[in-house]
Formats: structure tokens, sequence, C-alpha cells
């Protein structure tokens, strides 16, 4: 089986977790070298049952969560780009572009995921950082990376863009669950979208993603069992 590098880009400490542990699970389990590049520290955020901290205190806080979620997942890298929480969409976006293919091509990376133009939650960083990751790699100046899929969304789908993958988080649902309770200062919004963690709630329970760019190709009509098909 080929071994590839995989890239997940995203706006925050977490978003991995909550959207694709259990896949990048799978892709360390498979062989698969998975590295994640994330643009801020996610110093804006709450902090929950940890108490009062200041934005210096908790971006230090959410930094070691992340290391230690990585470290649960198997991921082999992690990239900062240290740009201001809740901002990204008022950075220089030339900036930040031309940051993600920097890290693209430091990777050598084949397959890119990242967040949909409507971030999921609608969030201006997830939207940002989409922006700037589909830029990124249709610019040319990504040579290695072959295909890019966006975490797949109700807009997505409303769109006409269904689930090109869907993976059973309950696969690797314990480490997933272990990932997410590292972002300890996130454990509010972790309880709120899980519940008690027992097991996947009915609509969190696959992990899908929507093949958004092939080989210069947009939008390929296309299923596959898991994205390093064609790999």
């Amino acid at each position: 089986m080929k071994k590839n590098t995989i890239a997940f880009v995203f706006a925050h400490p977490d978003d991995e977790s909550f959207a694709c542990a259990s896949t990048i699970r799978e892709l360390v389990v498979r062989g698969n070298h998975v590295v994640l590049c994330v643009a801020t520290l996610g110093e804006a955020g709450k902090t929950g049952r940890l108490g009062p901290m200041t934005k210096e205190e908790l971006a230090a806080k959410r930094k070691q969560e992340l290391q230690k979620a990585a470290d649960v997942m198997g991921i082999f890298a992690i990239h900062h780009l240290n740009y201001p929480d809740g901002k990204l969409a008022s950075i220089d976006r030339y900036q930040l572009v031309n940051d993600i293919v920097t890290f693209l091509n430091d990777q050598q990376a084949q397959i890119v995921i990242t967040f949909s133009e409507d971030g999921i939650s609608g969030h201006p960083d997830h939207t940002a950082i989409h922006h700037a990751t589909r830029e990124a790699i249709l610019s040319g100046e990504c040579p290695t990376v072959q295909k890019l899929y966006y975490v797949a969304s109700r807009a997505l789908k409303e769109a006409g863009h269904s689930p090109t993958v869907k993976f059973d988080s309950q696969i690797h649902w314990e480490v997933k669950v272990k990932a997410l309770l590292a972002h300890e200062s996130q454990i509010g919004s972790v309880k709120r979208v899980f519940g008690d963690l027992q097991e996947p709630p009915s609509g969190f329970r696959f992990e899908s993603f929507v093949l958004a760019w092939e080989r210069g190709v947009y939008w390929p009509n296309k299923k596959e069992t898991f994205l390093t098909d064609d790999r």
C-alpha cells in the first residue's frame, strides 16, 4: 500500500479532534504520515472549568492540549501560524495563503483536508482558513497536492455536494474521546456536542468529507471508500 502525507489545515486547537479524530487515527493505523497546521492558538475562547485566565495563559494551555490530543491520534507534526484568534478574516490574505503554501510544500503533502466555506459553524476563522487553503492549492504552487477535501457540512449538502467519504467514528471512538478530553479548556463544548461520550451521538457517528478538488478538477463526481483511494 502506498503511504501518503495527509495535511489537515484548521483555524483552532480542537478543530481536528471535533471533526476528524477517528479518521486521523485510521490514517495513522494504515501507515500514513499525518501533519497539522493550526492558524491560531484559540486564545479568544472560553476557559470553561479552568477558571479565569489571561489570553497568553489560555494560548499556552491550548497549545499543550493540542499536543496531547495529537499524541493520542498519532499526528506526526504540528505547525502553528500564531495568528490572532478571531481575526483571521481581517489579516492579509496573501500572507495567510503563502504560509499555507509553505507548510504544504515543506511537508510534501499529497492530500489536504480543511473546512468548507461555511466553516460548519459559520465561525469567521473557519471560513477564512477555508478560503486561504483553497487559494493555496488552486494557485498551482503546491505541486505535490493531488486532492483537497472539505469537512462535510449541511451547507455543502444543500449545494448538492454529498460526502465522498464517510468514516465510522465508532471504529476509533476510544481514541476520539481521549483526543477530545485532551482539550480540557473546551470540555463544555465537547459535552454539548458529544454528550456523555459513551458512544457516538447519532448525528455525529460518521466523520464525512467531500472531495472538492482532484488533480485540477473541481468537484469531481465520485464516491470513495477512504481518503487515500487512488493514491
